[in-house]
C-alpha cells in the first residue's frame, strides 16, 4: 500500500484501587507528567493484555498468532516429528535455526532470548527442514538466505502488529505496525497502601494474633490511553488479514485489561470514551490536552473529556488537518464525532479501511 493511513485510538477510563502495573519494588508504576506524579501503566503491559485477548477473545484461529519463547526448538522439533517420526528432530531443528542466524544455547534451554514466532514459521521451517534433507537423511542442505526468508515470511498477526527484534541477527527483525503509548492518569495521583491480616484457619479459637500480616500499594486513577496502527504498513506484511487485524486490536485494546494483582482488587473496568480516528498525514498522541493536571469536580471523566475534545480541536486548527473519519464511543466526546456502539464504530472502521485499500490497489 502506497498511501498512508494511520488509526489512532484514544481511550478514557477510570481504574479503581488498583495496582495494574508493578515496578521492582512491587509499587504501582507512576511517571512524572506537567510536574507532577501520575499513574502509569506501561506500554508492554498493556501490549501483553491485548495480545492475551487475541487467543482467548478473538475472531483469529491459533495458527495465526504467535508465541514469545525461548523453547523454539521444542516447537519446530514436534512439527518435524509430525512429518517424519524417525528423524532426530531436535538436532535437525536446531541445525534449520542456526542455519537462519539464530544462537541456540542447547535442546532444552533454546534461544538465549525470548523469540517471537508465528505457528505458520514453524510449520514452514519444519517443511524445510525435511525438505533440505541430502540422501542419508541426516545432514540438513540449506543455505541461509533460504532459512531467513522461510523465518520471515507468514509473520502472524500479533508479531506484524508489535514487531520482532532479534539481537542474534538484526536481518530477522520484523518492524511494529502498531505503537501503544504508556497510559497515564488525567489527573495528579498518590499511591496509598493496604494494610492487612490473614487468619489461620486451623488455629485454636483462643489463639490471638494474626497469622501473616502484610501491605499492598495501590492507587486509583482516570486514565488517558493511547495507540496508533500503521495500516500502509500492516497491509504489506498480512494483506487479506488487515481489516481485521485492525478491527480486532482497536477491540482488544479498548476491552483488555492487564491482569496485575486482579484477584486483590477485581478491577476490571470498561472504558468510559473511545476516539477512534482515521488520518492520512500522521498518528497524533493528544496527551497533551493533560499536560496541566485535571482537578475534580466530582470525579475526572466529564474534566478529561473536555479537555481531549478542547486539545483536539486546537491541534486539528493549527497543526494538523481533521481526520479523514472519526468513530466516537461514549457520549462525552460528542463534539469530536457521533457516539455510538464499540461494534457500530468497528464495523464502520472495517468498511472505512476496505474501501482506502480497495481505492490503493485499483490506483
Amino acid at each position: 500500500m502506497n498511501n498512508r493511513l494511520y488509526v489512532d485510538v484514544h481511550v478514557i477510563q477510570t481504574v479503581p484501587p488498583s495496582c495494574v502495573n508493578r515496578d521492582d519494588t512491587n509499587s504501582p508504576k507512576t511517571a512524572i507528567y506537567g510536574g507532577v506524579t501520575r499513574a502509569r501503566v506501561s506500554s508492554q503491559c498493556w501490549k501483553k493484555a491485548v495480545r492475551d485477548m487475541f487467543r482467548t477473545d478473538s475472531m483469529f484461529a491459533l495458527e495465526k498468532l504467535g508465541s514469545r519463547t525461548k523453547k523454539i526448538v521444542g516447537m519446530i522439533a514436534e512439527e518435524i516429528q509430525k512429518l517424519d517420526n524417525s528423524l532426530d528432530a531436535e538436532g535437525l531443528a536446531i541445525k534449520i535455526l542456526e542455519a537462519a542466524g539464530l544462537k541456540i544455547k542447547s535442546e532444552s534451554e533454546g534461544t538465549g532470548a525470548l523469540f517471537f514466532i508465528s505457528s505458520a514459521q514453524v510449520k514452514a521451517l519444519a517443511q524445510l527442514t525435511i525438505s533440505s534433507l541430502d540422501a542419508d537423511r541426516k545432514t540438513l542442505t540449506v543455505n541461509k538466505k533460504a532459512a531467513q526468508k522461510t523465518l520471515k515470511d507468514s509473520p502472524g498477526i500479533d508479531i506484524a502488529l508489535f514487531g520482532r527484534m532479534v539481537a542474534d541477527d538484526p536481518s530477522l527483525n520484523t518492524d511494529a505496525c502498531a505503537q501503544v503509548a504508556h497510559a497515564i492518569s488525567t489527573h495528579k495521583t498518590s499511591n496509598e497502601f493496604d494494610y492487612f491480616t490473614a487468619v489461620d484457619d486451623l488455629s485454636p479459637e483462643d489463639t490471638s494474633g494474626a497469622g501473616h500480616i502484610g501491605t499492598i500499594e495501590f492507587n486509583s486513577s482516570t486514565l488517558y490511553r493511547y495507540a496508533t496502527i500503521a495500516v500502509h504498513a500492516l497491509a504489506e506484511q498480512l494483506g487479506s488479514d488487515t481489516v481485521d487485524a485492525v478491527s480486532e486490536f482497536v477491540r482488544a485494546f479498548a476491552c483488555s485489561m492487564p491482569t496485575g494483582k486482579l484477584n486483590s482488587f477485581a478491577n476490571r473496568t470498561a472504558p468510559d470514551a473511545m476516539l477512534i480516528t482515521m488520518r492520512i498525514d500522521q498518528p497524533v498522541n493528544l496527551v497533551g490536552a493533560f499536560e496541566k493536571p485535571i482537578e475534580t469536580h466530582g470525579g475526572y471523566v466529564e474534566g478529561s473529556a473536555v479537555a481531549l475534545v478542547a486539545h483536539a480541536k486546537r491541534t486539528y486548527k493549527d497543526w494538523l488537518k481533521e481526520p479523514e473519519s472519526s468513530f466516537v464511543v461514549g457520549d462525552t466526546l460528542l463534539e469530536l464525532g457521533t457516539p455510538c456502539s464499540l461494534n457500530d464504530s468497528l464495523a464502520a472502521l472495517r468498511t472505512s479501511i476496505s474501501i482506502a485499500l480497495s481505492s490503493n490497489e485499483a490506483a
